[in-house]
């Protein structure tokens, strides 16, 4: 999709400005490019499910190693 705007005669540069702005925005170029910037796919069921045991996992661990005193606390 191109825009494009002429300058037309007595025209200074920044009301030619001012209206490809407006051309801009009433074409939704800027609307599409930032969905697109800012999408993330969603993910899988299985990737969800793998993603959620694999948390589980961690937290079990960590709970083991601070039961025993094997964990490191960070200092705040």
């Amino acid at each position: 999709m191109n825009i494009k705007v002429k300058k037309q005669e007595r025209e200074n540069s920044q009301s030619l400005m001012r209206r490809f702005k407006k051309k801009v925005q009433q074409s939704g170029i800027l609307r599409l490019a930032k969905k697109k910037r800012y999408y993330s796919p969603e993910k899988s069921r299985t990737m969800k499910k793998r993603a959620a045991l694999r948390r589980e996992a961690l937290k079990k661990e960590y709970e083991k190693l601070d039961k025993m005193g094997l964990l490191k606390k960070k200092k705040r």
